[in-house]
């Protein structure tokens, strides 16, 4: 039985390209015609490629997570609660603001600008972003049971607290907020951690 063609392009690069026109636009605010411009592919190589514009996103995502989002994994293997935390929170800062991407968080863009029509996007994004909670939250919850956060901390809550503010730091540099003021944002969130 005969074979298809063998893809002619780059997925990685079709999938940054994809990824820094969602990331920009939101997944309700992208069309293909957007798509396809970016990744220089037409419509019909991008569904037969990806199956539909909800499954490049879902690409997208991965990709996302596995090179942006990457800062959790040096933050949850810090010592101490506090520099958890303080990892945390600079990650999210240096990926929002990075130079030659799109300010903010596509995780948080996404949750701000998917309306009814995309309930997939919206929940996908929902899920990855759940999942940055959940790691934080084991990782407080580990932290508690080798006394190094105090009992009356509540995992939970404070995987919540942390992850409030990383995504209001992407609102933030979203907004044109600029580095150094999310920094001293940082700072003052650092000054006296409730239990200290």
């Amino acid at each position: 039985m005969p074979r298809g063609r063998p893809r002619a392009f780059d997925t990685t690069a079709a999938l940054d390209a994809a990824l820094a026109v969602f990331w920009s636009k939101g997944y309700e605010g992208t069309t293909m015609a957007d798509l396809s411009a970016a990744m220089n592919l037409k419509p019909g190589s991008i569904y037969a490629a990806f199956g539909s514009k909800e499954g490049l996103y879902q690409q997208v995502l991965d990709r996302y997570t596995s090179t942006v989002f990457t800062y959790t994994g040096e933050a949850l293997a810090r010592p101490t609660v506090r520099g958890v935390i303080e990892a945390w929170l600079r990650g999210a800062v240096d990926a929002a603001t990075k130079e030659g991407t799109p300010a903010g968080c596509l995780l948080v863009h996404g949750a701000l600008v998917s309306g009814d029509g995309s309930e997939c996007a919206r929940q996908e994004t929902a899920k990855r972003r759940a999942a940055g909670e959940t790691l934080l939250r084991r990782r407080f919850e580990q932290a508690r049971e080798d006394g190094s956060l105090p009992e009356d901390v509540e995992p939970y809550d404070l995987a919540k607290y942390i992850s409030v503010l990383a995504q209001g730091i992407a609102v933030e540099a979203a907004s044109g907020t600029p580095q150094d003021e999310l920094d001293a944002m940082i700072q003052v969130a650092l000054k006296r951690l409730p239990w200290e």
